[in-house]
């Protein structure tokens, strides 16, 4: 019997050990996240900036610029994205440590035309899970060197895991 005994005691602390030390899964609490920095988005003027569906996956997407404006627009690789919770935008937050940027390059939206950009969000990110989510991107409305307005262009997507 006390064989029986020593031999429950010694599962039941295994059991507890194994549960006390298991991964925490890589999602992130509401209490984590930051709300949205962003007040205004889509307010550059017959430009915009929409999600290639067929495109959509945990780690990336691509979005399509539309310029029906007689401006040239330049935008570049940065981006953020944020999650809708309870009909609030919040940051995701990045799951890197320390420092992080984004080349320093621009795209031209020349006037009249429509350009794809795809974006891999995995290194900054991580895999995204199930919800509701919004990319934004910066974009000036480029006149001269040192005269631009800069906007922000969003859009929404949903991520069905």
């Amino acid at each position: 019997m006390k064989k029986y005994m020593y031999m429950l005691t010694c599962v039941a602390i295994s059991f507890i050990l194994l549960v006390g030390c298991r991964k925490e899964d890589d999602s992130y609490k509401i209490s984590d996240m930051e709300l949205t920095t962003y007040e205004t988005v889509n307010n550059f003027t017959d430009v915009s900036m929409t999600i290639k569906e067929e495109t959509v996956s945990t780690t990336g997407l691509t979005v399509v610029f539309e310029n029906n404006s007689d401006n040239r627009g330049i935008y570049g690789e940065f981006f953020s994205l944020e999650e809708k919770i309870n009909n609030k935008w919040y940051q995701v937050p990045v799951t890197i440590d320390g420092y992080y940027g984004f080349n320093d390059i621009g795209y031209n939206l020349i006037s009249g035309e429509n350009e794809e950009f795809k974006v891999d969000w995995e290194w900054l990110y991580g895999s995204l899970n199930t919800g509701e989510y919004r990319i934004v991107k910066d974009i000036l409305d480029f006149r001269n060197t040192g005269d631009f307005d800069r906007y922000y262009l969003a859009a929404e997507f949903t991520i069905l895991n």
